[in-house]
Formats: C-alpha cells, sequence, structure tokens
C-alpha cells in the first residue's frame, strides 16, 4: 500500500556524515527562511467528501494527487484502493488494486460530477489501470502535469521485500509515464513510459523524483524527496524548460542555489516533509506554498511559504489537525488540490486515513477514502 512507504518516513535513519552534512544545511536555509507566520481557517469540507463515497465499483484509495486536464476538468490520481461495495458500513466482495483514477467536471460540489475508472484482466476482474511495462511489481501514482505535449505522470515503481517484515515493500524505480490522448476515457489511454535516470532506491541513498510538480515562468519544476535525520523526508528539486519535460538531458537540479547536471549535487531545501506533498501559487499570499502531512504520517497538516518555487522556504506552520487519529488509525498524505479553490484565499486539502490494522478498514467503510478541508488563508501575521 502507499501508505507503508510513508510509514518508513518516522524510522531513524543512519546518522552518516552525509546526513549530517545536510542537517545543517537545513539549518542555515531555516534561519534565512524565518518569515512571518501565515494565519489560516480549516474546517472539514462534507460536501466534497460525499464526491468521493460511492458504495460500489470505486469505494476507496490513498494517494489522492489532482491535474487540471481542462478549464473544467480535473483529474485525480489514486495508488491503492478498493474496488467492491459498501454495505451497513463495511466493505464487502472488494479487491485492491494498485493504482486508479477519476475524472472530475465542474467545482461546484452540489454539482460536480466524477467518473472512476480502474482496469479489467481478461477474466473480468479488476486490476490496476497502469502497469509497469516490464513487467516488475506494481506502480503508485504519484503527481502528474498537463502539457501541450500530453498528460505526464510520475509513477513509482513497488516490489515486494524478502523477509516477513511487516513492511514488505520497496521502490525500485521511478517512471514517466506520458499519455498522448489524455482527454479519452482513461481505460483508452496510450502511455508510454520512461524510467527517471535520476532516482535512487538503495536503503543509504533514497532519491525520488516526483512528489509534486508544478508548472513557472517557462518551466516545470519537479520536486522530489529523500530521508532526512532523523525522522521525515527532505525536499529536492529539478526543473526543465516546458516542453522538455521528457527529455532527462535537458533536467536541472538545485544544488545550494545554482542548477547542475547532476542529480547527485541536488540540496535538501526544506525538513520534515513526506513523500508525496503538493507545491502550487497561491493568489492570496502571492506566494508558492507547500502542503505536507509532517513527517509522513501525523494528524498535524503543515505547510511552508516562498516567493519562489526554490525557496527559501518558510518554517513550517499547521493549517489542520486530522481528528481521526488516535491508537488504532493514523494519518497521511496531505495535499492542497489550487484546482479547486474557489477563491483567492481558499486551499482544498486532502489527506488520508488509515488503521494500524487493515482488517479495520474493510469492517469500518468510514476509513481509507480521501478526506476533504477547506483553509482560508489570510494576510501574514506580525513575527
Amino acid at each position: 500500500m502507499a501508505m507503508v512507504i510513508e510509514r518508513f518516513n518516522v524510522f531513524l535513519v543512519k546518522a552518516s556524515a552525509t546526513n549530517i552534512l545536510a542537517v545543517c544545511l537545513l539549518a542555515v536555509n531555516s534561519l534565512f527562511a524565518a518569515l512571518p507566520a501565515v494565519e489560516s481557517k480549516a474546517e472539514p469540507f462534507p460536501q466534497y467528501d460525499q464526491l468521493f463515497r460511492p458504495t460500489h465499483g470505486w469505494v476507496g484509495g490513498d494517494g489522492a494527487y489532482s491535474v487540471a486536464l481542462t478549464n473544467d476538468l480535473t483529474l485525480w490520481l489514486y495508488s491503492d484502493t478498493w474496488i467492491g461495495e459498501v454495505r451497513d458500513g463495511k466493505r464487502s466482495n472488494v479487491t485492491m488494486v494498485n493504482n486508479t483514477v477519476a475524472v472530475q467536471r465542474g467545482f461546484d460540489p452540489a454539482k460536480a460530477k466524477v467518473d472512476f475508472f480502474y482496469g479489467t484482466s481478461p477474466a473480468g476482474k479488476p486490476t490496476a489501470l497502469i502497469t509497469p511495462e516490464d513487467g516488475k511489481g506494481w506502480f503508485w501514482i504519484y503527481d502528474g502535469i498537463m502539457t501541450r505535449d500530453g498528460l505526464f505522470l510520475f509513477l513509482m515503481q513497488i516490489e515486494k521485500a524478502k523477509g516477513n517484515s511487516a513492511f514488505g515493500f520497496k521502490t525500485t524505480g521511478a517512471w514517466l509515464g506520458q499519455v498522448s490522448n489524455p482527454l479519452a476515457p482513461p481505460t483508452q489511454w496510450k502511455v508510454t513510459q520512461k524510467k527517471i535516470p535520476g532516482a535512487r532506491f538503495a536503503p543509504d541513498a533514497e532519491r525520488l523524483f516526483g512528489s509534486a510538480v508544478l508548472k513557472a515562468d517557462g518551466f516545470i519544476y519537479i520536486y522530489g524527496a529523500q530521508p532526512n535525520w532523523p525522522v521525515g523526508k527532505s525536499m529536492l528539486l529539478a526543473r526543465v524548460p516546458e516542453g522538455m519535460l521528457a527529455n532527462f538531458d535537458e533536467w536541472r537540479f538545485f544544488a545550494k542555489g545554482e542548477w547542475s547536471k547532476n542529480a547527485d549535487d541536488a540540496s535538501p531545501l526544506c525538513a520534515g516533509l513526506a513523500n508525496e506533498y503538493s507545491v502550487s501559487w497561491q493568489p492570496a499570499l502571492k506566494q508558492y506554498v507547500a502542503v505536507f502531512t509532517e513527517n509522513g504520517i501525523s494528524r498535524n497538516i503543515k505547510m511552508r511559504t516562498a516567493s519562489a518555487p526554490s525557496g527559501p522556504w518558510s518554517a513550517p506552520v499547521t493549517i489542520y489537525q486530522c481528528p481521526e487519529t488516535n491508537k488504532n488509525t493514523f494519518c497521511y498524505a496531505a495535499k492542497a488540490h489550487p484546482t479547486l479553490a474557489q477563491s483567492p484565499d481558499e486551499l482544498v486539502v486532502t489527506y488520508a486515513v488509515n488503521a494500524n490494522d487493515f482488517r479495520q478498514v474493510l469492517k469500518d467503510a468510514s476509513l481509507y477514502w480521501p478526506e476533504f478541508v477547506r483553509v482560508i488563508v489570510g494576510a501574514k501575521s506580525s513575527p
């Protein structure tokens, strides 16, 4: 499940000399990024919750990235998903598939329509919508972006790990999927896959790109993550001119204020993030905002701000505390969805709720859906 990798975020990372240097760099960055806190008010958004609570077919998923396909269409990207039924508050006759999508038409939750899509096997059984072309493992879908060359999706390749650990999964690759016909029904998509060369998945050198994607100033910015000592993930950043996203030779990696051709030079920009987060422009603040679950698993949804896509990023502020967190359940995968904002000062945020005992997700159908939150951000307060 997508949550499994995130649960690694709370484990200690070996404090090598490289880790210590990264901590020092982040500390210096935080000093320069000590901007005034952002005032905000947040509340649950049940009107949107109801759009994503079907009782037949797609009955819950995590991940929940969103991409604007047109001025009226929003694509939703999910990782592990239940396909089946909800009866009497429980999931029944369900199958888990590793990725699905949904297409939302309109933005008013009282009028919008959402259709869900997943694959089907020759025997008629539910399957993932997109599978690795090399036949190894499966994909969890991270962020995506619509361009004049089609839709691009960042696909994390996951395989089972050896041993009997509860965390019996590992990330083995990252791929860039290009959909040449993104406005066709997703079951009819034509997808080509290219392996991203700058990613690493060795235990002591994990690095991925695709945590968030942003288009600004003639560039596409590709945000990533690497382990941060002692907990959570640090933000990494690459960029490429628009129209060249699939040309990895044109990618440049932000390295201590410069742009390098070498992914190994990429330096951490801020800490305390997760593998999954969002970065978007916030009109009322006139700032870029990064929204994330603190350290990957937490009741705290955090936000940082910056005047440029590369930062420096402000200190994190808590914009919402997930009420579902208790000894049996946990929250993760928070991110913002700028397409859904109906006013300049609004952020629509989702997060996922899961159970420590995964059987509880079947018994309690209130779990494992995208939970929506409406956040109103104001002017920056005084220091």
